[in-house]
């Protein structure tokens, strides 16, 4: 072919880009070089002189830059067609690829997404043109893809173009080899299908961006029929979509609020092609009636008629205002009402309660009632003192910002700042219940039947401990299993196997060991053994994951951790022994049930912690309890009474961290305190300031974030284990979650989880549920602070596996076996 520089062929797809010459080829030159290139790599050579230049293409307002196009020529066999198309493609510079057969072609779109698909229609011999069309249409990213049909120049009578259109081909091509009109069709297509699906790509993102605003904003055609409102409209209006599509304005119920004659001075200012902006009462689906800043905008479309209308509402808060000052409002310039607009706009998610909340009658006047107790508080909390700068700055600010303010506050008055809200129930289950199992209190109570939750009572100390095993005389068979117990691949269930289900006193004794726990304490070894074998008798080990292995493997992710440079930089040696022992105590006597079931169970647990953070509390409370009843296991016994109290704080707060109602709270303060001053430091000075640096390490209160945070990435760590491990970790806690759900059915209590049906649930969906909620960004920030190559390859290798599992609709831990 012509195109011989830039030809890669491959068994089935022919790769070809355009080259910024347009000189004219013969057909038999282009003939004589189609296989130049490398056929054994597949890939498209791009020559150095291919024109790479974007194309601007105006859309309203909009300017929008384009790549050179992307076409796909589907041709079984080659020929003076295939040819002529592949050198009008070289001549307008746009970047080609030639498949030559059906399934080739589908890969090929799927990596590539082309602008424009041409398919040879004219030989059914060598495949079904319309059936490849339509597999292409399956693809959700092809809807902004013009498709040609190729067909035979009829001999008689026409043929009807309806059985291509219903394939899904946007136009047809009559066979014409001559590269001349090869060339014009495709500027034709360029400049017409193609560059009209290019403008509507970008109107889905202008769609997008209406959806996200925090503005009501209705879309009326030219008769003043609703097509279009957004999801802040339903919000505010009490209104779902399909209510007002299709209505005509008149239907909607109008305010007795608004002055006679507005409505007349409305439409009679938009009719003439001029927008309208004033203050307008509007009338909710419940029969209230919103005050709202209303403009109305006619767009002109085809023949320089109005085609529609656009209003944007934006409700007004503050029903005390006087009446001058909804004049005011009314009377304001349009340069002022276009800069507050700018000043309004706020970066972040949308809040739902924000947008949900912002009409609320009397909001404001909760607030200025409020205000006077406020400024008198001669003792301030620093969010006291946040509520007092915005109320001041609202006093002298425009409209539209105040009522931006009110709805910050609104933000503000929440207890859940940091807890992202989720969707409907509908988006996403698995996410819904993990988090709704693991994130919420359980405050559900029931009406009679309640089952108080009877635990083992374990936490006692055995009368008859097994004879204290020395470090140096663990079996050899044990000792080989945690010979690499400081690398993070360590198997700790070899180690479960080979001490019959004691773990961790095993591990205890040689981490605790390595790290001189014992000599910091100032405790004989024998009374550590003592303790960690009384806190092991303590886990329950018929809980499929919540036993002492767990604990194992949170002291062995603990101790991994604080062997890192950063890590070791922030903190102290009372520090790690502290984190050493909160790992080993965190889920201590853990009933194998969550916050939620145990509050809607009425236990006893939940009764005496007020349903409040209750295993955690449980866990922190049982250990000192433990430790501090028998001398012989009493490892604080010799240190001294302020070292004691310290250590003591430092090991309840990181126990009380691995509650995950405070999840996001702890990952966010971690990142703004100390991984983002630590990322300013190191852009403002290449040769870091080492005090700055340590300054912001070894500060008290950041101190309490590494700890926090260690414990809490130990705690759940295991999609960033080796794959097998991480495979078994997620068979064991999905085994225990079942237990819980069927245990919940047996004694008719609230389900918390119910896609933790053992019948119906998908292990890889409820797996990259909690990666994504809870995983990602969590060790994001650790590894940026801590360094942490390795985990983060086994996360992904990790979320790969169980994508794929879940691709193939599996449901299992693993594929079947081939």
């Amino acid at each position: 072919m012509g195109c011989a520089s830039s030809i890669h062929i491959s068994d089935r797809v022919v790769y070809h880009s355009g080259k910024e010459s347009e000189d004219s080829h013969s057909p038999q030159q282009t003939n004589t070089t189609q296989h130049q290139g490398n056929p054994a790599s597949g890939l498209p050579l791009k020559p150095p002189s291919c024109k790479t230049t974007l194309t601007e293409v105006q859309f309203g307002p909009m300017k929008l830059f384009k790549d050179p196009l992307q076409v796909l020529l589907v041709f079984a066999k080659e020929d003076s067609q295939s040819n002529g198309f592949c050198w009008a493609c070289e001549k307008a510079n746009f970047r080609c690829s030639m498949a030559r057969t059906p399934e080739s072609a589908l890969e090929c779109f799927l990596e590539k997404h082309h602008d424009l698909v041409i398919i040879d229609h004219r030989h059914s011999r060598h495949f079904d043109a319309e059936a490849l069309c339509r597999s292409i249409r399956a693809v959700n990213s092809s809807e902004n893809t013009v498709i040609v049909a190729v067909v035979k120049r009829p001999d008689r009578e026409e043929a009807s173009v309806m059985p291509l259109i219903n394939a899904g081909f946007n136009r047809r091509y009559v066979e014409n080899g001559n590269m001349m009109a090869c060339y014009n069709e495709l500027l034709q297509l360029e400049h017409g299908e193609v560059r009209a699906q290019f403008k509507l790509r970008a109107g889905n993102a202008i769609f997008t961006a209406i959806e996200q605003s925090q503005e009501a904003i209705e879309i009326t055609s030219e008769d003043q029929v609703i097509q279009y409102v957004n999801p802040a409209y339903e919000s505010i209006m009490g209104y779902q979509q399909g209510e007002l599509i299709g209505k005509e304005i008149i239907e909607v119920p109008k305010s007795e609020k608004n002055k006679p004659d507005l409505l007349e001075t409305i439409n009679s200012c938009i009719r003439k092609g001029k927008e309208w902006q004033g203050i307008y009462y509007a009338k909710k689906k419940n029969g209230d009636s919103i005050q709202q800043n209303v403009k109305i905008t006619p767009v002109i479309g085809q023949g320089g008629k109005i085609r529609h209308y656009v209003s944007i509402n934006r409700p007004l808060n503050d029903n005390n205002k006087s009446d001058k000052s909804s004049e005011r409002v009314q009377a304001e310039s349009q340069t002022d009402i276009q800069s507050s607009k700018h000043k309004d706009r706020r970066k972040g998610s949308l809040d739902v309660r924000s947008t949900t909340s912002r009409g609320s009658d009397g909001s404001s006047q909760r607030r200025h009632s409020s205000m006077a107790r406020i400024h008198s508080m001669t003792i301030e909390a620093p969010i006291t003192k946040v509520i007092n700068i915005i109320n001041a700055a609202q006093e002298s600010s425009p409209m539209p910002v105040a009522e931006a303010l009110d709805r910050v506050l609104e933000i503000l008055r929440t207890t859940e700042l940091y807890s992202p809200q989720l969707g409907t129930k509908d988006e996403d289950p698995h996410t819904n219940d993990l988090v709704g199992g693991l994130m919420t209190d359980g405050l559900r109570r029931l009406s009679g039947n309640e089952y108080i939750f009877s635990t083992k009572q374990p936490h006692h100390i055995p009368s008859h401990l097994t004879t204290p095993l020395s470090l140096n005389d663990i079996p050899p068979r044990i000792a080989q299993t945690m010979e690499n117990e400081n690398s993070w691949d360590f198997d700790i269930f070899n180690l479960e196997a080979a001490t019959i289900k004691r773990p961790l006193t095993y591990l205890g004794l040689k981490i605790f060991s390595r790290f001189g726990v014992c000599e910091f304490l100032n405790c004989p070894e024998a009374t550590l053994r003592s303790w960690l074998q009384v806190i092991e008798a303590n886990y329950h080990s018929s809980n499929s994951y919540h036993n002492s292995s767990h604990a194992a493997d949170v002291l062995h992710a603990t101790a991994y951790f604080l062997c890192k440079e950063r890590v070791k930089q922030s903190l102290d040696p009372i520090d790690e022994v502290a984190a050493l022992i909160a790992a080993t105590v965190h889920d201590v006597d853990h009933p194998g049930r969550t916050n939620s079931f145990l509050c809607n169970a009425g236990s006893e647990l939940a009764i005496l912690y007020n349903d409040t953070a209750v295993l955690e509390s449980h866990h922190a409370a049982l250990a000192f309890q433990i430790t501090t009843r028998d001398d012989k296991c009493n490892i604080f016994k010799n240190i001294e009474r302020n070292e004691y109290r310290t250590l003591r704080q430092a090991i309840i707060d990181m126990v009380l961290a691995t509650e995950m109602t405070k999840h996001f709270e702890h990952v966010n303060k971690f990142v703004n305190s100390i991984n983002k001053p630590l990322a300013a430091l190191e852009e403002n000075g290449g040769n870091n300031d080492e005090e700055s640096v340590k300054g912001i390490l070894t500060s008290p209160e950041n101190r309490i974030l590494v700890k926090r945070m260690l414990i809490k990435c130990a705690d759940i760590s295991n999609p960033c284990r080796p794959q097998e491990l991480c495979i078994e970790w997620a068979g064991r806690i999905s085994e225990e979650y079942f237990a819980q759900t069927d245990e919940e059915k047996r004694q008719g209590l609230p389900v918390v989880m119910p896609v933790f049906d053992r019948n119906t649930c998908s292990i890889p969906k409820s797996q990259i549920s909690f990666i994504d909620y809870f995983i990602t960004d969590m060790f994001d920030a650790w590894d940026a602070f801590a360094d942490l190559p390795n985990l983060m390859q086994h996360l992904d290798n990790n979320f790969k596996y169980w994508k794929g599992l879940d691709e193939r609709k599996l449901h299992s831990l693993r594929p079947p076996p081939e």
